[in-house]
């Protein structure tokens, strides 16, 4: 097989000279090489690849096949090649994974899935789909995610289960937050949905025939096993999470709230021009909407349990023996109870329904008569009580005595709480101490008085002239340790140790004699 150059210099060559011969003869080949690749160019078949050489591999092909096929597709090269060795292939492993590769590449290219682009209808499609929510608050959220099919227009919710009233109570959110009700209404086939399948038919729950009724949707559900039926719900799942959820790779923050998630994601995806329409979601929704069905004034409120009314003054429900609070913003109003869960599980959920649809305002544990179920976040912040009372002037004499200062409003906090007796007196003496002397020494010597409880007649005047005459003197000089006439203990520091014996010379010998 000649290479595309010697191709092309054998065809300019006969060209320029009309002839087999001469053409070959400058080309360097034969005459009958020109004449084959001359005839094959005006036949319109030039060869563009090498011809096909026979390979050692070509008898064992069928039995790759047969193994690909068996595996789906799965089968290593590798393993194939030990395989084939077995049956008596001498080939390389490198001709066996490239045989593999080509296999594999027939066996896929028969079994792709093909997909017909979708081309919706304004106010005809919704679909909504679940994902694994953040922590709230310490507590683990399923992002409920609703997509309308035509304007692309997203919202995102944060509950705390996929429960029939929970999943109602988004679902109607998600209706008033569109501004309408669409044809269709397209999810998976969770529990609240269908029931079972019997010969291939989704048998609806009642729940949600109920549910859809009210709203004039008509409900469908996927294949079972089939994400792919419901490809737009399903990209929105992995772009909410891959915004919403808190990884490395974004960098967020846990959420202290539910309006932080929901505020986080559904106004700037909305707003952001999307990548097949070129046009922002909220602008085609404006558009969608003239096609929407009118949502009902009333929401469905089956699901949500049995109406309680909130006390006109305190923010607490009343629910099978056991006292629920609810926020400070719900008083006189009529919300929603039911139970959840069962056992060590078991939960009381709370829904309101507001101008917004039906929101949870508070989930409790089961509450026993006499010990009700409080979130202090549900109260506003508790006034002055009587273990914290500030003083406050209700006369002249009062205000002139509390303006000396802090110290004067600890003075009397602390003397009326040990029962002095006299206060207003002493009140008044204070007061005129104030004007013969500074204020402020007059407001620390009223502090140091509460400090250590110095409230008889004159404690307050002998503290203050006592700090007068501090303040007068200067500093007190104090001799350090350096300089103190005390005896030391050094000489005490031999006691105890036994010190060695030295020898003893005799006389004139230098003998040495052992004391």
């Amino acid at each position: 097989m000649k290479s595309a150059e010697e191709i092309m210099n054998m065809l300019e060559a006969f060209d320029l000279t009309g002839s087999l011969r001469d053409a070959g003869e400058l080309s360097g080949v034969s005459h009958h090489t020109v004449a084959k690749y001359v005839a094959a160019r005006d036949a319109g078949a030039l060869p563009d690849r090498p011809v096909a050489r026979p390979q050692l591999i070509d008898e064992f092909l069928p039995k790759v096949e047969e193994w690909i096929d068996r595996s789906q597709g799965k089968l290593r090269a590798d393993v194939a090649h030990d395989k084939l060795v077995a049956l008596g292939y001498t080939g390389s492993e490198r001709t066996t994974r490239r045989a593999v590769a080509a296999v594999k590449k027939n066996y896929r290219l028969g079994r792709v899935r093909v997909h017909r682009p979708w081309v919706t209808e304004p106010g005809m499609w919704l679909q909504y789909d679940f994902g694994d929510g953040p922590l709230i608050d310490g507590i683990r959220t399923t992002l409920f995610v609703a997509w309308l099919a035509w304007s692309r227009f997203r919202v995102v919710l944060a509950i705390r289960d996929k429960t029939a009233p929970s999943v109602m109570a988004a679902l109607d959110v998600t209706l008033r937050r569109i501004g309408g009700t669409p044809t269709y209404l397209l999810t998976d086939n969770e529990k609240t949905v269908t029931v079972e399948h019997v010969a291939g038919i989704p048998v609806r729950n009642a729940g949600i025939v109920e549910f859809s009724r009210h709203y004039g949707l008509t409900v469908h559900t996927c294949v079972p096993c089939d994400p792919a039926s419901k490809g737009g719900s399903e990209s929105s799942v992995k772009i909410a999470k891959a915004d919403l959820v808190p990884k490395d790779t974004n960098l967020l923050d846990a959420y202290e709230s539910f309006a932080d998630l929901e505020a986080a994601f559904c106004q700037d995806v909305n707003a952001r021009v999307h990548r097949v329409t070129r046009r922002a979601p909220t602008d085609m929704l404006a558009e969608e909407q003239a096609r929407l069905h009118p949502v009902p004034a009333v929401p469905h409120t089956v699901a949500f349990g049995v109406t309680r009314t909130v006390a006109a003054k305190t923010p607490m429900v009343a629910f099978e023996g056991g006292q629920y609070s609810v926020p400070a913003g719900l008083l006189a109003q009529t919300v929603w109870v039911r139970v959840h869960g069962r056992g060590a599980d078991e939960q009381v959920v709370i829904v309101h329904v507001g101008d917004q649809g039906p929101i949870e305002v508070a989930r409790h544990a089961r509450a026993t008569p006499g010990s009700p179920k409080i979130d202090d976040a549900h109260f506003p912040p508790a006034p002055a009580g009587a273990l914290d009372r500030k003083p406050l002037a209700r006369n002249e004499s009062e205000a002139a005595f509390l303006a000396i200062g802090n110290g004067a409003r600890l003075w009397l906090t602390e003397a009326a709480a040990a029962g002095t007796t006299k206060i207003r007196v002493k009140m008044a003496q204070a007061v005129a101490l104030a004007k013969l002397f500074d204020a402020k020494d007059v407001d620390w010597a009223l502090g140091h008085a509460a400090v250590h409880a110095r409230f008889a007649e004159g404690d307050l005047a002998s503290i203050l002239d006592h700090h007068k005459s501090l303040t007068a003197s200067g500093p007190t000089s104090r001799a350090g340790e350096g300089h103190s006439l005390t005896q030391g203990t050094a000489g005490w520091a031999a006691l105890g140790v036994i010190t060695p014996q030295l020898p003893l010379l005799d006389g004139d010998d230098d003998t040495v004699v052992t004391a």
